[in-house]
C-alpha cells in the first residue's frame, strides 16, 4: 500500500513539477539563457521522479526483507551508471545539460525498477500484492517520516541563506567554496545517514517485538561506533582539506586557501553530527515522529539559521564556516536531553 501511495504522489508531483518548473526557476533568480537550462534539466529529470521515490522506499524494504546487500549493490550500480552515462551523453555525444538529466533519470529508473521486479517475482519475505487503501497507516507513516522531510526542506532553505550571507561577506568566491564544502561534506554525512537509515528497521523491529535488551545493546554499540567514526572522519577532513579543495579550485591560489580553511573549520562538525543524525533516526524507528522531527528541525533549520546570521557579526567570514559547528553542538544538547527524558518510556538505557 505504501508503494502504491508513493507512486500516486510521485505522479501528481511530476505533473505539478512539469507545469511550474519555469516560473519557479525565474522565482529563484534564473535569467536569460539560464532559465532555458534550468527548465530543460528540471523537466527532463522530473520525469524519473516516480522511480527515484521508489528507489528510496525500496532501500528500507530491502533491509526488512533481509536483503541489505542487494540495496547496496543497486545503489553502487546506479551511481556508477550515472557517471558513465554522464561522460557519454555530455562529453562524447555533446548532449549538454539535457544529457546530464537523461543520465541521472536512467540511473534512477534502474534503481526503482530492479527492486520492484524483485518484490513482484523473487522475494520470499515481502511480496507486492493487491491491497485495500487504509488512511491511518498512511498518516502514521507521514507523521513518523516528518523529520526526514524537515531535514530535506531545511537543507534547501539553509543553503540559500548560506549563499546570501556569503555573497555579502566573500562574493561569488564564497559561494564557490561553500558548494565545494557541500560536495565534500555529503561524503562524510552520507556515512552517518547510511548507518542511521540502515539500523532504523532493526531498531523498529526489536522495539515492536519488545526485545528491550536488544534495544539497549543497539543503542550502546551505535553510540560507541559513531563516536569512534566521528573522530576518524574529523581527522580525515582536517588532513585532506587542501587536497580535496585542490580537486575543484587548484586554478586559483586565493580561492584554494579560502576553501581549504573553510573545509577545516567545517570538518569540526563531523565530531558531533553523527550522533544527532542517528538520534533523529532512532526516534523515527521508535515511532516517535514528534521527537525525531524536533531534533531535525532544530538541528538543520532553527539553530543553523540563527548561527548563520549571528556568528558573522563576531568573526566575519569564519563565522559563516563555523555556524554549522555551533548548530550541531546545540542540537547535541537537545538529542541527549531527549534520549535521557525518554529512557524509561522505551527502556533502551
Amino acid at each position: 500500500m505504501l508503494l502504491y501511495v508513493v507512486t500516486i504522489i510521485g505522479f501528481i508531483f511530476t505533473v505539478i513539477g512539469l507545469i511550474v518548473m519555469e516560473p519557479v526557476a525565474k522565482l529563484l533568480g534564473a535569467e536569460g539563457n539560464l532559465v532555458e537550462i534550468c527548465v530543460t534539466y528540471g523537466r527532463t529529470l522530473i520525469i524519473a521522479l516516480i522511480p527515484f521515490m521508489l528507489q528510496n522506499c525500496f532501500q528500507s524494504f530491502l533491509i526488512v526483507a533481509e536483503k541489505p546487500r542487494m540495496g547496496l549493490i543497486i545503489s553502487i550500480i546506479t551511481g556508477v551508471l550515472n557517471m558513465i552515462l554522464d561522460f557519454l551523453f555530455i562529453y562524447v555525444f555533446k548532449m549538454g545539460v539535457f544529457g546530464a538529466a537523461v543520465a541521472t533519470g536512467i540511473s534512477q529508473l534502474i534503481g526503482g525498477i530492479v527492486p520492484l521486479i524483485y518484490f513482484i517475482k523473487k522475494s520470499e519475505t515481502l511480496k507486492l500484492v493487491k491491497t485495500k487503501f487504509e488512511l491511518k497507516p498512511i498518516l502514521q507513516a507521514c507523521a513518523n517520516g516528518s523529520s526526514e522531510m524537515v531535514t530535506n526542506i531545511s537543507m534547501s532553505l539553509v543553503n540559500m541563506l548560506y549563499n546570501l550571507q556569503l555573497m555579502k561577506y566573500a562574493g561569488s568566491d564564497g559561494v564557490v567554496a561553500y558548494g565545494i564544502i557541500m560536495y565534500v561534506s555529503f561524503i562524510f554525512s552520507g556515512t552517518y545517514m547510511g548507518y542511521s537509515i540502515g539500523s532504523a528497521p532493526i531498531v523498529g523491529y526489536h522495539y515492536g517485538a519488545e526485545n528491550k535488551e536488544e534495544l539497549k545493546s543497539l543503542l550502546k554499540k551505535s553510540l560507541k561506533l559513531l563516536t569512534v567514526t566521528s573522530i576518524v572522519m574529523t581527522v580525515i577532513g582536517e588532513l585532506l582539506a587542501k587536497p580535496l579543495a585542490g580537486i575543484f579550485v587548484s586554478y586559483d591560489a586565493n580561492l584554494l586557501d579560502m576553501t581549504t580553511n573553510a573545509i577545516r573549520i567545517f570538518s569540526i562538525s563531523y565530531l558531533i553530527s553523527g550522533i544527532n543524525i542517528f538520534a533523529s533516526s532512532f526516534f523515527t524507528a521508535l515511532n516517535n515522529g514528534v521527537v525525531s522531527a524536533a531534533i531535525s528541525f532544530l538541528r538543520t533549520l532553527l539553530f543553523q539559521i540563527a548561527m548563520i546570521f549571528i556568528l558573522p557579526l563576531i568573526w566575519g567570514l569564519n563565522g559563516i564556516w563555523i555556524a554549522v559547528v555551533f548548530a550541531e553542538v546545540l542540537a547535541l544538547i537537545v538529542s541527549i536531553t531527549f534520549l535521557v527524558v525518554n529512557r524509561k518510556k522505551y527502556q533502551y538505557i
